[in-house]
């Protein structure tokens, strides 16, 4: 068996970043810009009102009081997107929208609350009285104070949040340059496998692993590609990753044990090389990984937890680096374990559990049996505590290390 590290290691070692695309911005949606991307514009591209209100030189509201307005002639309004005719002269101002383009002459916007507008019912208001004496500038956003024109706004290799998504659209921009997705070719293997939506005889049981794989994929930002179910025989296993050639990975579930029908390790190495298949870690003991035709393939054990948390060991932070992203790490706190954990056979254990915070302190607990088939253990948990291969007990009190499950690691 060799430990997680020098697993990880080894897939990392053969996964590459990949080629680059170009799609449409809302689809660039967690994928990494290849590009750098400059502005063509000044944002926003003149000065506008950052207020409903009205537009006002603002050496003429000196000494407004609300005992004493100044009062100024209204001589017009200026709508968002639209670009005032009139001037604003000395003594008079022009009602404005949030977002309208600063009419020539005013300096300064004062915000309806700060006027007696809502005394008056003449409309249209030909005057208005000022409350409060502004300085100049003021609610006021200049032409270029987010974005400046030929400005690098996005440097190649940032992750495209929604906040960037927006910024891409504040450009102009209908498309970017991304690294792509990568395609995760994904096949469940036993005799025991039946399909969502059949009945179930006896002794067989449905194949949750390609839906909670599939799921992971999609959440980490790869494309899925499930490929069913392959039967427990050398010849249908290997016709099964054949359709997988195509993918950029391929992941397979069970079939990398020592049973006698354990065969996915044998094609493994038959069609292509095997680097390693134990880890020493519990759940995932039996996890087979080598190339195919070229192609990373990953096989994760049969039982569901095991899959699951081998998936994130190692199959997401490959996706990751295919995708070019260079946070591969999942975030870990530091918790208080408030139940006992046992370490019997020297391996590196991911005990399922909820982790809340009390304070500035967090605090972990199992959620309940720990089998290695209990796949509601996953869903109930929102971290996996970490007990080295050296720890032979955890009690309760004693800080741990907690891998965070649902965190984000943008």
């Amino acid at each position: 068996m060799i430990s997680v590290e020098e697993a990880l290691e080894k897939v990392l070692s053969y996964v590459k970043v990949l080629d680059r695309e170009e799609n449409p911005i809302l689809q660039c949606l967690g994928q990494v810009l290849d590009e750098d991307v400059y502005s063509p514009i000044d944002v926003p591209p003149r000065d506008n009102s950052a207020m409903d209100g009205y537009a006002v030189k603002a050496e003429d509201t000196v000494g407004a009081t609300p005992s004493s307005p100044v009062y100024l002639d209204v001589t017009g309004e200026v709508k968002a997107g639209a670009i005032a005719e009139e001037e604003v002269g000395a003594l008079t101002a022009l009602r404005i929208m949030t977002g309208a383009p600063l009419p020539k002459g005013a300096d300064s916007v004062v915000q309806f609350e700060d006027t007696d507008e809502a005394l008056r019912r003449e409309r249209p208001l030909l005057q208005i009285g000022i409350l409060h004496q502004v300085p100049k500038g003021q609610n006021v956003r200049r032409a270029g104070e987010d974005i400046a024109r030929g400005q690098l706004v996005l440097p190649q290799g940032t992750v495209l949040r929604p906040s960037e998504i927006g910024v891409l659209a504040s450009l102009g921009k209908e498309t970017a340059w991304v690294i792509r997705r990568p395609v995760v070719a994904i096949l469940a293997t036993g005799d025991e496998l039946v399909a969502l939506g059949q009945p179930l005889p006896e002794g067989k049981i449905y194949n949750s692993n390609s839906f909670s794989i599939a799921a992971q994929v999609l959440r980490y930002g790869g494309i899925p590609q499930v490929l069913g179910i392959a039967r427990d025989h050398a010849r249908d296993i290997a016709g099964k990753i054949k359709e997988a050639l195509s993918a950029d990975m391929i992941l397979t579930s069970a079939g990398v044990s020592m049973g006698d029908y354990d065969l996915v390790k044998d094609v493994l190495a038959k069609q292509g090389e095997v680097s390693f298949w134990t880890v020493r870690m519990k759940p995932g003991k039996p996890l087979a990984f080598g190339m195919i035709k070229g192609l990373p393939h990953l096989g994760l054990p049969g039982n569901p937890v095991s899959a699951m948390i081998t998936f994130e060991l190692f199959a997401r932070p490959a996706i990751l680096k295919m995708m070019g992203k260079k946070n591969l790490s999942k975030p870990t706190i530091e918790a208080i374990m408030e139940s006992p954990i046992e370490n019997t056979d020297g391996r590196r254990i991911f005990a399922r559990a909820m982790v809340r915070r009390e304070g500035d302190r967090y605090f972990a607990r199992l959620t309940g049996p720990q089998g290695s088939g209990i796949l509601t253990s996953m869903s109930r948990a929102n971290g996996l505590v970490i007990v080295p291969e050296d720890v032979k007990e955890v009690r309760e009190g004693e800080s741990v290390k907690v891998l965070m499950l649902d965190w984000s690691e943008e």
